[in-house]
């Protein structure tokens, strides 16, 4: 079969130019097979089936949003650059006697088979591994999944239906290019360069003030709730900021660096300096974008593995014995049953309780204002505050972490979690004042304040049942009608497996159960809820517990792959077109008197200073953000600092080594393109 006068001349044309042609081709497949299996899995049975498996598939959705969006702009982007390289040629077939429409019958035909090869060979290799990527879902889902293969017509029709109209718009944008071009602009059009651009020092003072209130925003921040609310702001000032940074500032430091004749007037920083004021518009938004990506990288994948990995400190966290009963204190009598019945139980299965716990608590939740926490609504101004107090009996705290505190009258112990409170005094608006003192041990988390988003301030004072009396006053007064009431919280841990655990608390549970209670006691329902009981076992919970941390993990994980691929890819182009703007420079340079060495020192100079500038404003970046990034992880209760340090210096020295591979294949390859003709 013969191919026709434009296929061919398409063939040939992405032949000639395949060292831009096709890594474009390979973002393609990439970006497509990255859409189907993320689709393949947000749609998957066998996922949707497993415990835990819908919310996942939830998150799952959304990432196919999101690599949806990131492949359009990152597909127009990487062209931009194909269609700068091939205008020169197009002029020329202009100039031999091919009209526009020639010409765009090639770029449709180019255009055409781009499209079928990324999206063929994209859905080929998403299919192919389309089922490992289910495999790994549940994996870290701790589940397993069968290993029958099948072919999701939705995942595909979706995948089309985005990548088809991209390639459309694609080849709609080159089109326009070509016709609105004349055959001389054409010509000059990879000649072209940017005017030097000159020092704006509006746009660089604008970028260093957005970057330090975004800098002072995340490491001021004490509230998680209020970190939740700023994270998005400081992100958008961020990104603002290091954009005008490298185009603007970078600029400006240039120029600076240029009126320093001692730095200036050096062979190799000479030319650098000359070459990177020449086109730094056009670099700043590259680097800028590369830095973007590097740190969106990082504080995704850093953030989602300390999740996944903390998840057993954090389900600890959370549940701090296997077994765990919250109740009404002021029912002694159910208490008092409920010991009898875990006792018996345990007999019954040979096992004895380990790490018993056992206090009494008092939770209620106001508004705080400097020192002073208020209950009745309209005595608060601003609800950005809330903190959950805990206030548990001296005698208590004592008996749990093993220390003989005594307080004097009108005093109490305090420690707090999520946020610090820094005043030597708390008034509790309606109740009463008490100065306060920082308890020497940490308290043993529970539930309440685990699951909270808002900080929590534990007290110990000396009688909580009348602080319980004084609140209800309160909320008598204010017509509320619920009660405040002490809780009486015993847990302990059973030394056997989660299997033999859920056993134990089945059967505990039947025996303590509100049915029981109303057919073996003829209590009424009424009578039941007053006891509030709760109890939980933490086997039971963990799957539950663990799939959003799961769910957030493999999000992290698919995204920081697909972000990955956008940078090394705008790093590839950005060497390959720099390239050849600078093989013309270096043999004129050359023909000037400049050796070889001097050339080749220029080079590594411009390279280096360009390539590793985004790789360090995107660990600042990480340096600054860790305090917020810290206070958001505390809203899903990681409190383990130390992990999330470890973890993102990991992530960081990582993802440096994988960045200087890269720098050293596009290094390569622009001195490859340089020294053609020149540096042999």
């Amino acid at each position: 079969m013969r191919l026709g006068f434009y296929p061919k001349l398409a063939l040939t044309g992405i032949a000639k130019n395949k060292k831009t042609y096709f890594p474009y081709i390979l973002t393609g497949i990439g970006m497509v097979m990255m859409l189907y299996i993320v689709t393949f899995l947000a749609k998957s049975d066998a996922v949707g089936a497993l415990r835990g498996g819908q919310t996942v598939q939830g998150f799952l959705q959304l990432g196919v949003f999101v690599i949806g969006v990131f492949a359009t702009i990152l597909l127009f982007y990487t062209n931009s650059f194909l269609i700068r390289r091939r205008k020169k040629e197009f002029g020329l077939y202009n100039i031999l006697g091919m009209g526009k429409g020639n010409i765009a019958r090639i770029v449709i035909w180019e255009s055409l088979i781009i499209a079928v090869v990324s999206i063929v060979l994209g859905l080929g290799c998403g299919l192919l591994f389309s089922k490992a990527a289910e495999l790994f879902v549940s994996r870290i889902m701790n589940s397993t999944a069968g290993f029958g293969f099948t072919i999701d017509k939705n995942a595909l029709l979706t995948t089309l239906s985005w990548f088809g109209p991209i390639f459309l718009l694609i080849l709609l944008n080159s089109l326009r290019q070509i016709y609105m071009s004349k055959p001389v602009e054409l010509m000059k059009s990879e000649a072209e360069g940017e005017k030097p651009p000159k020092a704006n020092w509006i746009l660089a003072l604008a970028g260093i003030l957005l970057l330090g209130g975004a800098y002072y925003l995340a490491i001021t921040i004490d509230d998680p709730v209020t970190a939740m609310v700023m994270f998005f702001v400081a992100v958008v000032m961020v990104i603002l900021a290091t954009y005008l940074l490298f185009i603007a500032g970078s600029v400006t430091l240039c120029r600076l660096l240029q009126k320093n004749k001692r730095y200036y007037y050096k062979t190799n920083h000479f030319i650098s300096l000359s070459s990177m004021v020449y086109r730094m518009k056009r670099n700043g938004a590259g680097l800028a974008s590369i830095c973007i990506l590097s740190t969106m990288v990082l504080v995704m994948v850093s953030s989602t593995s300390c999740l996944y990995i903390g998840g057993e400190s954090m389900l600890r966290q959370r549940y701090p014995r296997n077994l765990i009963l919250n109740v009404n204190a002021d029912c002694s009598d159910y208490v008092d049953y409920a010991q009898r019945v875990f006792d018996d139980t345990l007999d019954n299965f040979q096992l004895e309780k380990e790490n018993t716990v056992h206090y009494r608590y008092l939770d209620v939740a106001g508004v705080m204002e400097a020192d002073t926490v208020y209950f009745d609504d309209s005595k608060i101004k601003d609800y950005s505050n809330i903190w959950q107090l805990i206030i548990i009996p001296l005698e208590d705290y004592n008996q749990t972490v093993g220390v003989s505190e005594t307080l004097a009258e009108g005093e109490a112990l305090i420690y707090a979690t999520k946020k610090d409170y820094k005043y030597d005094e708390i008034t509790l608006d309606d109740i009463g004042t008490f100065r306060t003192r920082e308890a020497e041990k940490e308290f043993l988390s529970n539930e309440i304040d685990a699951m909270q988003i808002f900080p929590t301030l534990y007290m110990f004072v000396q009688d909580v049942n009348t602080v319980r009396d004084r609140i209800n006053d309160v909320m008598i007064q204010i017509g509320e009608t619920d009660r405040a009431y002490v809780t009486d919280y015993y847990g302990f841990d059973l030394a056997c497996d989660e299997e033999q655990q859920a056993a134990v608390y089945q059967l505990m549970n039947e025996q303590i159960s509100k049915q029981t209670m109303m057919d073996k006691f003829g209590m009424t329902e009424e009578e039941v809820s007053e006891l509030h009981v709760s109890f939980t076992c933490a086997a039971l919970e963990r799957d539950d517990f663990l799939v959003l941390n799961s769910g957030f993990f493999a999000l992290g994980l698919i995204l920081g792959l697909v972000f990955i691929c956008g940078a090394v890819l705008i790093m590839y182009y950005k060497q390959i077109i720099e390239g050849y703007e600078d093989q013309s420079r270096f043999e004129i340079l050359q023909k000037v008197g400049m050796t070889k060495q001097e050339i080749r020192r220029s080079i590594n100079s411009q390279v280096l200073t360009v390539f590793f500038a985004p790789l360090i404003m995107s660990g600042i970046h990480m340096g600054f953000a860790f305090p917020l990034i810290s206070k958001l992880l505390l809203l899903f209760g990681l409190m383990n600092t130390r992990l999330l340090i470890m973890i993102t210096l990991g992530c960081f020295f990582i993802f440096a080594a994988f960045y200087i591979l890269v720098y050293l294949a596009t290094s390569r390859a622009y001195y490859g393109i340089v020294s053609e003709n020149n540096l042999d």
